[in-house]
């Protein structure tokens, strides 16, 4: 039986930087902390106003959460392996890196999928609003989203955890990402197809299957849009879900490319890919809601001033 000889894990991070080194750092460095900033500002907004609290804000402040963790997750040791030329960490770091990372996007999944329910039922069913979507129901997917989004990454990492590392530790990737992970492995291959059949499974259960009720609800919602009459009210009801439309664009497409794309088809892509949402799409989703909602805007205006 071979021993685990691989106790940590080198990442190359970005290649060919050079002269370029302090902007990226610079770059990352002020994404990171506007990101922080952008995003508690968008808690304290919901939680200072009182407008602000409906189901739509609570779903949007657990967002909020979620992307935090994930660029605090992965930010940080990006800013080191930027200005060292790449970084290791010890194998349960990597791991843990992994876990929360996961986490955090399987908590996105749902959150979407939630904030996509709670716009169809706003649009399609409006006298049934505040029947269906009250606090209690909003608490429990809250606590079912977390509890969930851990759970399925707890046992993508415990799986992880048992297999053995004993050959190659050097991983040309900026974070620790599970296939990367994964190939690094010298365990038997039964284990690792194994392994890799629950992961698709999960995946399909926590990632594709809220997609596709979101897609449903937008089915549903641009439906009733369309049968308004007025363009006033059409644009009044499409304006209600812009700002989330977007977000779950910009999310679910980065995401479905960097797993969709084959691996041949270069490393610049299987990158760049993750950069966004792990780095920019925690950026853009407070922007995004702050800039395209009048209530958010209404309720920073007053604490400004």
């Amino acid at each position: 039986m071979q021993n685990n000889n691989a106790t940590s894990i080198i990442l190359l991070g970005f290649h060919g930087l050079h002269s370029f080194r302090i902007f990226v750092f610079l770059f990352l460095f002020m994404s990171y902390l506007t990101t922080i900033g952008a995003n508690v500002m968008v808690i304290i907004l919901v939680v200072y106003n009182k407008n602000l609290h409906c189901p739509m804000y609570f779903f949007l402040t657990q967002l909020t959460i979620s992307d935090i963790i994930t660029t605090s997750d992965i930010v940080p040791n990006m800013l080191h392996m930027v200005m060292n030329n790449g970084s290791s960490m010890s194998l349960a770091e990597c791991i843990t890196q992994l876990f929360f990372f996961g986490s955090s996007e399987c908590l996105e999944c749902l959150l979407l999928t939630a904030m996509s329910y709670d716009r169809y039922v706003a649009i399609c069913l409006p006298l049934h609003y505040n029947s269906l979507m009250n606090p209690l129901l909003c608490l429990k997917y809250i606590l079912i989203s977390w509890i969930l989004g851990f759970t399925v990454t707890l046992v993508q990492t415990i799986n992880l955890s048992k297999l053995q590392f004993c050959w190659s530790n050097v991983i040309d990737h900026f974070f620790c990402e599970f296939d990367p992970l994964l190939k690094l492995s010298c365990s038997n291959i039964m284990k690792i197809r194994i392994i890799k059949l629950i992961s698709f499974f999960l995946g399909f259960l926590i990632i594709v299957c809220p997609f596709i009720i979101v897609v449903i609800s937008y089915v549903y919602i641009v439906h009733t849009i369309l049968k308004i009459q007025s363009f006033t009210g059409r644009q009044r009801a499409f304006s209600t879900c812009g700002s989330h439309l977007a977000v779950v664009s910009i999310f679910y497409g980065t995401l479905f490319s960097n797993y969709l794309i084959p691996e041949k088809g270069g490393s610049v892509v299987h990158i760049s890919l993750p950069i966004v949402y792990t780095v920019v799409t925690p950026l853009v989703n407070p922007i995004i809601y702050c800039l395209r909602n009048k209530d958010i805007k209404k309720a920073f205006t007053k604490i400004k001033f």
